[in-house]
């Protein structure tokens, strides 16, 4: 029989034993036609790839992931994970949806035709991340905008559920008609869940609610708990330590579990790798290779109903990774539906596409509606006639993107507080969305010592965020995110240090991702050089507005205590 490509020679990971068998493997067209020791030597190849004792695995596929959290376009993000043996991902786009709504995930659907990877995406259930009283979006996702998306090829689940306690507290709130509305329209398609917290009974609410996988930390004991419960693990690099994999060896559960990566900024991904890194990771723990690649294969393509891929198995997709050295993961070339695509050089470009110029609509290029602020905007005006006021400060902690709230005293001066002589930096959050919605506060612990960082990159309602320690240095970098329809930039003494264009939506950039990330590295370097010292710097900033992320945030609409879910002033009255 003639095939298009006969591999032979080498090792074929076969998923449903889990070993690498010596045998030969054939592709026909984009699938899979046989895998055997082929004997009678039937097959007439095209071609013969001769693997000289290497390894064959199945492409690697992602289902917990957000495009957006590599600030990059589909196309572009496709490119470089490529390399990293990634054909398959599926991501929740509630960042632009935020922004645009129910046209934003469209948008990113739509960018993703040219993609040398097959992007699926999950519909968002969380947009915004709480109200319109707590938060400004440019856009809403409700059960309308859940139901016909659900109907979509494309949309293989709905997105990570978040306000788990109105889930099962309020029968009647848009979450839970959101849930409905999918099951409705999509009855086997899988709900996934965010639920760091729940355990037990209130666990087994959320999962009657088929809400049934967590992505967050857990001890043994509440992972044990989770799986009792048929809940998924997806286990992302924050959540990997070595008891958990040997709890998951000795309880033979790899089929309740998947590796994922969640979020991995552009300069992570483009200097330290993507899904690859985490299976690396995950054998330095303790699995074997054979275990790591089953949890980044064959589990995840069940969980999300993907009956086409993650084995190599007659029938299934010929998306398929060549391994040198499978125990440190090195790649030596990657093939997508029969196509070589990659290989150890990097990306094949010959009919794959790598450019994604312009493939938004046109207003997603000017989607800043602010007009440019002036020092006025970071006056912290009061009436209080006495020498001191009490103020609440959001205190930053450098090994977390959760925050802490702390209390100290500022002098009045003129009827402003005289923030700029403190040690502390003032924080602003100012709508982008032709909204009048800004509020001012307070920050200190890790952050910037000097100068200031201003950046439409923040989460989850991607308003202008801006952090300075002066008014002079505010003004300059605010408006060059405004003039430039979005993005990073860092100032300090007047002089911008390091910016970065996110033009498309103000959160997207679509030129190369290594030139992307270049841009982003010296963002990060400019915000340590001033002082921010924190792991991810870039993260910490960007989630200082997440209002559902511990304990003290601020969003357009006020300074929020997230456990009470609740505005609070920034002046503390008779405290």
């Amino acid at each position: 029989m003639e095939v298009d490509i006969l591999f032979r020679g080498g090792y074929v990971y076969n998923s449903n034993i889990r070993e690498f068998i010596k045998e030969k493997l054939a592709v026909k067209g984009e699938r899979i036609l046989y895998s055997g020791e082929d004997t009678a030597d039937r097959f007439k190849p095209v071609r013969v790839v001769d693997l000289d004792g290497r390894y064959l695995i199945p492409g690697l596929i992602d289902i917990h992931m957000h495009i957006e959290s590599s600030m990059t376009s589909p196309v572009q993000f496709a490119g470089e994970v490529i390399k990293r043996g990634v054909t398959t991902v599926v991501s929740e786009p509630h960042e632009i949806a935020n922004v645009f709504g129910l046209r934003g995930v469209e948008a990113m659907i739509n960018a993703a035709a040219e993609a040398v990877i097959d992007i699926y995406y999950a519909a968002p259930s969380s947009v915004p991340s709480t109200s319109s009283e707590l938060e400004t979006t440019g856009g809403e996702i409700g059960p309308d905008e859940v139901r016909k998306l659900a109907a979509r090829n494309e949309i293989l689940c709905l997105g990570e559920v978040m306000d788990n306690k109105t889930v099962i507290q309020q029968p009647d709130s848009k979450i839970n008609k959101i849930i409905d509305a999918f099951r409705e329209a999509a009855p086997f398609k899988p709900i996934e869940g965010h639920i760091p917290d729940f355990l037990e009974y209130e666990l087994a609410r959320m999962v009657s609610r088929g809400v049934d996988s967590d992505h967050t930390y857990h001890t043994i004991a509440q992972a044990r708990d989770r799986l009792k419960q048929g809940v998924m693990l997806q286990i992302q690099e924050k959540s990997m330590y070595q008891e958990l994999f040997s709890y998951i060896q000795e309880q033979n559960l790899l089929d309740q579990m998947a590796l994922v990566t969640d979020d991995v900024m552009a300069d992570f991904l483009v200097e330290n790798g993507h899904l690859d890194k985490i299976v690396r990771k995950a054998v330095n723990l303790g699995l074997t290779i054979e275990e790591a690649v089953y949890l980044a294969t064959a589990s995840p393509a069940d969980r999300m109903n993907l009956r086409d891929r993650g084995r190599l198995l007659p029938g299934k997709l010929a998306d398929i990774i060549i391994l040198n050295d499978p125990e440190n993961f090195m790649i030596h070339q990657v093939y997508k539906r029969g196509r070589l695509v990659a290989d150890d050089k990097g990306l094949i470009r010959e009919g794959c596409s790598s450019e994604n110029e312009k493939k938004f609509p046109a207003d997603f290029y000017k989607s800043v509606a602010l007009e440019l602020r002036t020092e006025a905007d970071f006056a912290l005006k009061t009436d209080k006639k006495t020498e001191f006021v009490k103020v609440r400060v959001i205190e930053v902690k450098d090994d977390s993107t959760y925050t802490e709230e702390s209390k100290t005293e500022l002098p009045v001066s003129n009827k402003e507080l005289a923030w700029e002589e403190s040690d502390l930096a003032i924080i602003g959050v100012f709508s982008r969305y032709q909204k009048d919605s800004s509020s001012l506060g307070l920050v200190g612990g890790e952050i910037i010592k000097e100068g200031a960082v201003a950046t439409t990159y923040a989460h989850d309602h991607h308003n202008l965020l801006v952090v300075s320690q002066n008014k002079e240095d505010a003004v300059i970098a605010a408006n060059w995110v405004i003039e430039n329809n979005g993005g990073y930039c860092v100032v300090k003494n007047g002089n911008i240090q390091a910016a970065l264009k996110l033009p498309v939506a103000g959160i997207l950039s679509e030129k190369p991702i290594t030139e992307l990330a270049a841009d982003l590295k010296d963002v990060r370097a400019a915000l340590h050089a001033q002082g921010y010292h924190h792991y991810n710097a870039i993260m910490s900033v960007s989630t200082l507005t997440l209002p559902v992320s511990p304990r003290l945030k601020i969003t357009d609409k006020g300074i929020i205590d997230v456990a009470e879910g609740q505005i609070k002033s920034l002046i503390i009255e008779g405290d």
